[in-house]
Order: structure tokens, then sequence, then C-alpha cells
């Protein structure tokens, strides 16, 4: 996406991130049904990750699978903000 490379289940720092811009420093997490009743857990994880310098953006798998177009235009618009 514009020119960046994304990696799929990368592993850092003991957590794997579902994709991963080592350029843009952004991790983009997809929560499906194993995320559910998880949310301790996953705020923990996500603020460990952000105090590594990491920023994180979520979406529901449900999000993705209905509308896919809106859930890369958050992306596209996060990375304009961020170059």
């Amino acid at each position: 996406m514009h020119g960046y490379q994304f990696l799929r289940q990368k592993p850092i720092q003991g957590y794997i991130v579902d994709l991963f811009c080592k350029q843009l420093g952004l991790i983009i997490e997809i929560d499906g049904y194993s995320h559910e009743g998880n949310f301790e857990e996953d705020k923990s994880r996500q603020n460990k990750l952000e105090e590594l310098g990491f920023n994180i953006l979520r979406f529901s798998e449900s999000e993705v699978r209905r509308n896919i177009e809106q859930v890369l235009t958050v992306i596209e618009a996060w990375i304009k903000e961020y170059v």
C-alpha cells in the first residue's frame, strides 16, 4: 500500500501481530472470535507494543469481511497523516 510493505504474522517482543509495516512502525490487528472476552489481555499487549513505539490500528474480522474498502480507507488515511 502506497509503496510500503506489510508482513503477516510478524513476531515482535514475544507477540505475533497480524500485519506489520516496519517503515511506518505500524501494526494492524484484526480481532476475530479468539479476541472475545480478552479485552484486558489485548489492552495490556497493545500498551506494551505502544511503549515500544509502535502505532496500532485495530479492526474486527467482520469489518474486514463486510467492508474492506472502509478498512483500507482508514489505513490509507493513517499513512497520509503519518508521512
